[in-house]
């Protein structure tokens, strides 16, 4: 069992919405000088830069004593160190956060408390995803987390699933076993994460120990939970996949896999899916199918979410090339493109599993020597010696690895080239082959959430050739911001070329906006609107996240 959490790029509160960092302006009594520093440390844009900076500020406030802006330092770079997706960091200025409210109660709002707590839970978590984190550490921190939360507080069952996975990490499966009694079946407090994913974190655990049957009984029977957020379906159909093979249902299992893939074949932060992926192939006996979705993906293991995923990565498709090369597949090139200072490679399938094998090996020697157990390297053992469980079941259709023209083509009769009138079903069938969720109102408008951001797409112009995408930030601010805001939207303007921001006053409230419009009145094609749709999603996510980020 891997201890997997949600995407730890992208972080959800019980309606699925983004976690904000706090709100509210540089503390009036803090001096000039470390008021102005936190301003423009937080305008930097995201990345080290902005990191160091905030480092270095809050080392600034400890040393002339500034508790508060210490304290407003490390939560704007707790959501740095979060946005790069960098957990192990958070243990040190978590840790800090909590000494300096507890010396002085009256220094955090409510609403900072409660994300303290999370912040809390983020850095026990970050235990499970890499080797970097002090064993100690993260017990101590987890008995604070305890502590504070009480025997029958809303978040008791957050601390028992913590507990709980982090036994289970270790390998330690009856006392794993006995907080899983503790924490299954009991909604997760304010601090627990995500309520839609419970189901799938609890599943993964059974199948881990398993116990395949009951692994899927806890997942949802249909699409329609309506706690369920931006990362389903695809979270529980991908928890269902192993299961689904071991209890002999193939023909799930692959519906599930193929609709999934889908969508986690783009979504960085669903890179620790992969391995799920990779081992369906090899144990229903898609082995061609695994050797395509290895060479696709190879890229992205340059910059794994964390280091679990990465030896998960390397350990599943050290798999699939072991089965290539019975399969006579051994020679078989497979590109890998240059990174940093490595130049660009063609191995062999053999010579690419002897390479992935020696990873994973190694990152589970790394969680081993940490946690003082065998337990990774005896999983990855297991999961190497692992063989195809029964004849392949024919796959649904599914769109191509080199893009969505042959899918494309299906639906339209076309080879997804031919131009062709932008309308609602082209709109629409761009984002299901995306596996998107999304709704359509009135007037032909598609709604869908995304991370922090709603986006709306319509038709606009005499003739309906205009595609228009309008995203709205779900944060907002008080109209007394209204200065900072314009200078929010000026800058992002200035700097980057999509959405176009502008601010929406709503009587009391800004919300924060941004449009995409192209001309498509010599038509598009079905490939290049599902371009221009990935587009606006992903630049409408960035800007959402820029505006979460504002103080």
């Amino acid at each position: 069992m891997t201890g997997r959490d949600e995407f730890t790029g992208s972080r959800t509160d019980r309606a699925g919405h983004r976690d904000a960092p706090p709100t509210g302006p540089v503390d009036p009594a803090a001096p000039p000088a470390l008021a102005v520093a936190l301003s423009d440390a937080r305008d930097l844009p995201d990345g080290p830069a902005r990191q160091v900076a905030l480092e270095r500020l809050a080392e600034r406030a400890d040393a002339t004593g500034d508790v508060r802006s210490g304290v407003d330092a490390r939560f704007a770079l707790i959501e740095a160190y979060l946005l790069h997706g960098e957990r192990w960091r958070l243990v040190e200025p978590v840790r800090r956060c909590r000494a300096a409210a507890d010396h002085r109660p009256d220094l955090l709002t409510d609403v900072e408390s409660g994300l303290l707590l999370g912040y809390q839970r983020y850095a026990v978590e970050a235990l499970l995803g890499t080797p970097r984190v002090g064993l100690d550490q993260t017990r101590a921190l987890l008995h604070d987390l305890a502590h504070r939360v009480g025997a029958n507080g809303p978040d008791t069952p957050t601390v028992a699933e913590l507990h709980c996975r982090i036994a289970d990490h270790l390998g330690d499966e009856p006392t794993a076993r006995h907080w899983y009694e503790r924490w299954s079946g009991r909604r997760p407090g304010p601090a627990g994460g995500c309520p839609g994913c419970a189901p799938a974190r609890r599943a993964e655990l059974l199948a881990g120990w398993g116990e395949w049957r009951a692994a899927l009984d806890e997942l949802p029977a249909t699409d329609d939970d309506p706690e369920a957020c931006t990362d389903q379906p695809e979270r529980n159909l991908v928890a269902s996949l192993l299961p689904a093979l071991r209890v002999g249902e193939p023909e799930r299992a692959a519906t599930a896999h193929v609709r999934a893939y889908r969508r986690h074949r783009r979504e960085p932060a669903a890179f620790a899916h992969l391995a799920t992926h990779l081992r369906f192939c090899a144990l229903s006996g898609h082995v061609e199918r695994g050797l395509t979705i290895l060479a696709e993906q190879l890229p992205r293991w340059d910059r794994p979410t964390d280091d679990l995923a990465a030896m998960e990565f390397a350990a599943a498709g050290a798999l699939v090339c072991g089965l290539g090369v019975a399969a006579g597949l051994g020679g078989r090139t497979m590109p890998r493109p240059a990174y940093g200072g490595r130049p660009a490679t063609e191995p062999d399938v053999a010579s690419l599993g002897a390479l992935l094998l020696g990873v994973a090996n190694e990152l589970a020697g790394s969680f081993d020597a940490r946690n003082g157990t065998g337990h990774h390297s005896g999983r990855m053992a297991a999961w190497l010696a692992e063989r195809p469980l029964a004849a392949p079941v024919p796959l649904p259709a599914d769109e191509e690895p080199d893009g969505y023209a042959e899918e494309s083509a299906g639906e339209s009769g076309t080879d997804g080239r031919e131009l062709m009138a932008l309308t609602l079903d082209l709109i629409t069938a761009s984002l299901d082959r995306r596996g998107d969720g999304y709704l359509v109102e009135e007037g032909d408008r598609v709604v869908g959430r995304w991370d922090g951001v709603v986006i709306q797409f319509q038709r606009a112009g005499e003739r309906g050739e205009v595609l228009h995408a309008r995203a709205m930030a779900t944060r907002r601010l008080p109209a007394t911001r209204r200065a900072e805001a314009y200078a929010f939207c000026n800058a992002w303007n200035h700097d980057r070329l999509l959405p176009k921001a502008y601010v929406h006053d709503i009587g009391g409230e800004l919300v924060l906006a941004g449009d995409v419009a192209t001309d498509l009145g010599h038509g598009v094609a079905p490939a290049q609107l599902t371009v221009l749709v990935d587009a606006a999603i992903a630049t409408g996510v960035a800007y959402a996240e820029a505006v979460a980020a504002l103080p």
